[in-house]
């Protein structure tokens, strides 16, 4: 068995040492073997002592490397096929989380024409963004940045899913590699995205009603439902079964804004609940005192909810726990402690990510140079990728790490790695 402790290099060199094959190992046991037979050694015993790690059944060989850290998967992936396919495994994954090895990461990954860039991050002391450049993996696999831009980020195990207007890829957190996925049947954009009991669900941006419900296994896209709503511009989340499509616009028959001024309203402070166990579509709920969704995830289960008042933002937790008593209850939190300089006209994006089950992040992403540029002003201290960290469980705002400039207009996702 391979502790954690012991998964420095020089152990790790051991193990990849282990699998590949010696050329000189066959001529070496041979002399070995008369030697001890000489010296009354059991050449069964020899052979117990010589068995590589290669060698050793695909349950305890699974068991070894579920214990290598985190920092060294990408390296045990590249040792053969066998290990690659373990690292990629459901069952890799789940022995992971059964050995408790698993720690809630926020991952921004952005896409461009030299390739695919992530950064990771974990709420702890001294920890600094790590960041990784996939140089070329877009075009490598033809995937161009334009086809995936507006996209959505979905993780699913150890599994990031970019989501775009017409192109699907999924990056491996473990094993560090991108590689093409299905596209949706309808091209959208600025749509819902949540993944829930192992699958993944879209609904909204585009001229058509349907929710989409894409198998990892199998790599495949179906239509599972019409939405009651129409929404541009909304978001998702999911809590126990349920998909929640909230906020956005109504879509009209050849406008997205098509709606009277009181419908729009009531489409952006909205959001329809989808059981995909049950096939059915549950009451709406509504943010209370209106305004417009403009950021949502889902933690412990409840779902937070940033909403805009064209002055003001509120923030919001709706009870999901289908099994309490305050299912569908909603709860006003204290307001996120955004600066001054920052207006509420649309120039800045905000992304709300929930990172564990008694953290919910909300990041500050946008053109506020820009914003600054205009107004005349030059404020010392405010930048693009400005995040807050939210404590559930005491209701304090905190001041997060910034991200990476390069990567300030990236979506995020929280995976556990």
């Amino acid at each position: 068995m391979v502790s954690t402790e012991a998964c420095n290099s020089r152990s790790f060199s051991w193990l990849v040492k282990s699998c590949l094959p010696n050329p000189h190992q066959e001529t070496r046991r041979k002399a070995s073997l008369i030697s001890r037979t000489a010296d009354n050694v059991s050449p069964e015993n020899h052979n117990l002592k010589c068995a590589s790690i290669s060698s050793l059944p695909d349950d305890l060989l699974l068991e070894c490397l579920s214990r290598v850290t985190s920092s060294s998967l990408p390296s045990v992936a590249l040792v053969c096929r066998r290990w690659s396919q373990f690292v990629t495994s459901t069952a890799f994954y789940s022995l992971r989380r059964a050995n408790d090895l698993l720690r809630p990461t926020l991952y921004a990954v952005a896409v461009s024409d030299f390739g695919v860039l992530s950064a990771s991050h974990r709420f702890e002391p001294g920890r600094p963004w790590k960041t990784v450049l996939f140089t070329g993996a877009a075009p490598a696999e033809g995937l161009e940045a334009s086809s995936l831009s507006h996209a959505r980020l979905v993780a699913l195990d150890s599994s990031i899913y970019v989501l775009g207007r017409n192109a699907s890829m999924r990056y491996d957190i473990w094993s560090e590699i991108v590689a093409p996925r299905a596209p949706m049947f309808h091209p959208r954009k600025k749509f819902a995205a949540a993944a829930v009991t192992g699958k993944i669900y879209v609904a909204g941006g585009s001229r058509t009603a349907a929710v989409e419900e894409y198998d990892p296994g199998s790599d495949t896209w179906r239509v599972v439902s019409e939405a009651p709503k129409n929404r541009y511009g909304c978001i998702g989340a999911a809590v126990e079964s349920v998909f929640y499509v909230i906020g956005g616009l109504k879509i009209g028959n050849g406008s997205r804004t098509e709606c009277p001024r009181g419908e729009a309203h009531m489409y952006a402070s909205s959001m329809d609940l989808y059981d995909v166990e049950t096939r059915a579509w549950l009451r709406s709920r509504h943010v209370p005192n209106g305004g417009c969704v403009v950021a949502a995830c889902a933690a412990g289960g409840y779902v937070y909810v940033l909403a805009s008042h064209a002055v003001e933002l509120s923030f919001w937790r709706c009870d999901g726990r289908r099994s309490g008593p305050g299912f569908g209850e909603w709860c006003r939190l204290t307001s996120p402690p955004v600066p001054a300089q920052v207006r509420l006209d649309g120039t800045v994006r905000f992304c709300c990510v929930g990172v564990g089950e008694s953290v919910a992040l909300v990041q500050v992403v946008g053109s506020i140079d820009d914003l600054l540029r205009r107004s005349g002003r030059s404020e010392r201290g405010l930048k693009d990728g400005l995040v807050l960290v939210y404590e559930c469980r005491t209701g304090e705002w905190n001041r997060g790490s910034d991200l990476p400039e390069v990567l300030s207009r990236a979506g995020c996702v929280c995976s556990e790695c």
